[in-house]
């Protein structure tokens, strides 16, 4: 069995102003609240980064402080509004009192559920309590904060909101040895439809669906991936995470934090329970 939760130094990509898609939104203001979890590292740091700067009132979320305070330390450094809340999004009570606070502070208007873990393991193996940590951060998080957040889109002066997770090719494609994550991203694609379903339109949701990106996450699999083949390190990065994809380079946290800012923003507005899928060519060529 090999865990990956347990984070490691890696050549996260630095991120610059000049990198990030800003857009013209009357609801990219102040006053309206974007909730980022997984806000301490990666693509959640890169997109609670990108909300900031396109004017929106960052609310991070994370278990790690201190990475997450570095994250609101950046995102004041480059001129952007952000706070950070320390979130344990396995405790109900830490969801409801995030989600609580962030209020207080404006109008919650968008919701990207990014946070997750990965533990690599054939099914045979899995332990049953990664099972259950993986469901409850990656799945019942993310339906018990879109739960709570829904009814203050629904009050907000318009009566509109954006929900988008992240997702992964293993939305759409399973490999062996990653079960519970391909289920729970199986299942964020079920969760941006079925609110998409009841949303009438005003209440939105989407997927994002990309291949390997420099996270922490993806960097910190590479060892894992290669004991568990029995490859080397070299050939998972060439032959598992790069070998499907046309394009031979893991995009960057600010690239796929850009891709949530246009999915909240009006010029998405026919991205009703879709799937945006930046993933070089793994999934749809040959």
């Amino acid at each position: 069995m090999v865990d990956t939760t347990k984070p490691s130094d890696t050549n996260e990509p630095k991120i610059a102003v000049e990198q990030i898609l800003a857009l013209q939104d009357e609801n990219f203001n102040r006053n309206h609240v974007c909730i980022v979890t997984g806000a301490g590292t990666g693509i959640g740091r890169a997109t609670a980064i990108a909300a900031a700067l396109n004017n929106l009132m960052a609310v991070g979320l994370d278990i790690n402080e201190e990475e997450g305070h570095k994250t609101q330390k950046l995102a004041r450094e480059m001129g952007g509004q952000m706070i950070f809340l320390k979130c344990d999004l396995t405790r109900d009570e830490d969801i409801e009192r995030a989600i609580s606070e962030a209020a207080k502070i404006g109008v919650i208007k968008y919701l990207a559920n990014i946070a997750g873990i990965q533990h690599i393991d054939s099914i045979d193996n899995f332990p049953m309590e990664k099972y259950d940590q993986m469901q409850s951060l990656m799945l019942r998080a993310p339906f018990y904060l879109s739960k709570l957040c829904i009814p203050h889109m629904k009050k907000s002066n318009d009566g509109t909101g954006v929900v988008g997770n992240m997702a992964s090719v293993h939305a759409h494609i399973c490999t062996k040895n990653k079960p519970v994550y391909n289920i729970t991203k199986f299942g964020l694609r079920a969760l941006s439809q079925s609110i998409s379903a009841e949303g009438e339109g005003r209440i939105r949701s989407f997927t994002l669906s990309t291949g390997f990106v420099k996270t922490p996450l993806a960097l910190n699999q590479i060892d894992a991936q290669a004991r568990s083949r029995g490859i080397t390190t070299e050939e998972v990065v060439r032959d598992v995470m790069m070998g499907a994809s046309r394009i031979k380079e893991m995009m960057s946290p600010i690239e796929v934090a850009n891709l949530f800012v246009f999915g909240f923003s009006r010029f998405a507005k026919y991205l009703v329970g879709g799937d945006l899928l930046f993933d070089g060519g793994m999934v749809l060529t040959y």
